[in-house]
């Protein structure tokens, strides 16, 4: 496996049991990575059964073709590059006419935080860029920074990272702009704890965690990708099918409980109307009316599956 591509699967195990995959079936992980779910899962739908892998970083490829190739050499594998909010256009590719289990598991991963190059971390100096695939998205997060007004960065800030000092680090990052871009992580870290009051640095972790977030989510579209991306998971969900969406802040979790509960809406008409005008009829039944979270002992092993939301849906036989 690559060497600085290390990824610990986030509630594996409530993952396996969840979606429960079975001999002879087809599994879609979606957020490939460095295929921590995606070997178990074909582990248990071979030596018949496929498993596809998407991912749009070149590296998470190559290390999960060469884990799965050395863990679970019996299994039948087909890995992807691309965006699952091309999901139709990559399941067209895998010739397959529908499949039994979807995963996503949203966010960045370890790898992608913890190599400085990317640009994710906070805390190593590198460039600006936080792009997921730089083949596919032009704008970096250098050029969110330096390009876009004081309202629009406020309005980023605050709704993708729910940061409550929004209009005064979007004002601190127009102001030292003015004077030179800023073009590298550490000097964005450094305009942030210049806007953010000392108190509140001392608390609530890194000052400069939520700015990170919310440039990520839109440098990569990434609440937009995963409506799109969910959608057609949905519809392409053999009956029976089961949905597993891992989150990791509101945002995400908010579209995936829309989601859910809009596609598994009945008839909406009056009760008194005696023929359905609607034409409403659920396609998913909704298996987690609350998300699960994971457990107090992977917590403790695993920090980043503290803020972790899973939801699951099953699709219906809907002729």
């Amino acid at each position: 496996m690559t060497a600085e591509y290390r990824h610990v699967p986030v509630m594996l195990a409530e993952v396996l049991a969840e979606l429960d995959p079975r001999p002879g079936e087809v599994v879609c992980d979606c957020t490939l990575g460095g295929a921590g779910h995606t070997v178990e899962l074909a582990r248990r739908v071979a030596p018949d059964g496929l498993s596809i892998g998407i991912d749009q970083d070149d590296m998470a490829l190559t290390a999960a073709t060469e884990r799965l190739a050395r863990e679970v050499p019996e299994a039948s594998t087909r890995l992807l590059k691309g965006n699952f909010g091309d999901l139709d256009e990559l399941l067209v590719e895998a010739e397959v006419p529908g499949v039994d289990c979807f995963l996503f598991d949203l966010g960045v991963s370890s790898p992608q935080l913890d190599i400085p190059e990317r640009g994710f971390s906070y805390h190593e100096d590198a460039p600006l860029d936080m792009r997921m695939n730089s083949g596919n998205h032009t704008i970096t997060a250098a050029e969110v920074v330096n390009t876009y007004n004081e309202a629009d960065l406020t309005r980023i800030l605050r709704v993708y990272g729910d940061e409550r000092f929004a209009a005064r680090i979007a004002r601190r990052i127009v102001e030292r702009r003015a004077k030179q871009p800023i073009e590298t992580t550490l000097q964005l870290v450094e305009v942030i704890k210049e806007a953010i009051p000392a108190a509140a640095r001392r608390t609530g972790g890194h000052p400069a965690r939520r700015t990170f977030q919310a440039l990520r989510i839109e440098v990569n579209h990434e609440l937009d990708v995963l409506d799109q991306g969910l959608r057609a998971a949905i519809r392409w969900a053999n009956p029976g099918g089961r949905i597993c969406v891992i989150s990791y802040h509101s945002l995400e979790d908010r579209i995936v409980k829309h989601v859910f509960a809009e596609l598994s809406q009945g008839c909406t008409c009056p009760p008194d109307l005696p023929v359905c005008a609607c034409g409403h009829v659920p396609i998913v039944r909704v298996r987690t009316r609350k998300p699960l979270v994971a457990s107090d002992e992977e917590v403790a092993t695993n920090p980043r599956s503290r803020s972790a939301l899973m939801r699951v849906a099953v699709k219906l036989d809907v002729a």
